[in-house]
């Protein structure tokens, strides 16, 4: 059993929950996105989500071309997001694994499957912030 637990983020569905614009630039809010998420593979989100932890950012649509970063694994689902979610869901069984989501379908596909579950208020609400490059 892997004791890295796995984070899987909808992109469309958290970028989504912000009215900031997003919709002028899908990508770039995705990216943006990415960015602020590539601490919580070093330092998790405390304290439901101890360190490391492995990120997978789902994306579609127009933020299909958004790259994976060290930290964050940018999956670019073939159709729907929700079922490339699902699909690393039921690929890691013997895995703890978080998914970052607001939908409900998609959160009941997830938690029949034992995924728990967040809203991106999670996300939000936490201390996470993007690293300075250097």
């Amino acid at each position: 059993m892997d004791a890295t637990p796995l984070l899987i983020v909808d992109a469309a569905n958290v970028v989504g929950s912000r009215p900031d614009g997003w919709w002028r630039d899908r990508a770039g809010a995705t990216a943006r996105l990415r960015d602020t998420l590539v601490p919580v593979a070093a330092d998790g989100v405390p304290p439901d989500l101890p360190p490391p932890a492995e990120v997978v950012l789902v994306v579609e649509g127009a933020a299909r071309d958004v790259p994976s970063v060290p930290g964050v694994r940018v999956v670019a689902a073939p159709h729907s997001g929700d079922d490339a979610v699902v699909e690393l869901v039921a690929a890691a069984p013997q895995r703890r694994r978080l998914v970052v989501t607001a939908d409900r379908e998609l959160r009941e596909r997830v938690t029949a499957q034992g995924a728990e579950v967040y809203g991106p208020r999670w996300l939000r609400d936490r201390d996470i912030h993007p690293r300075e490059s250097h």
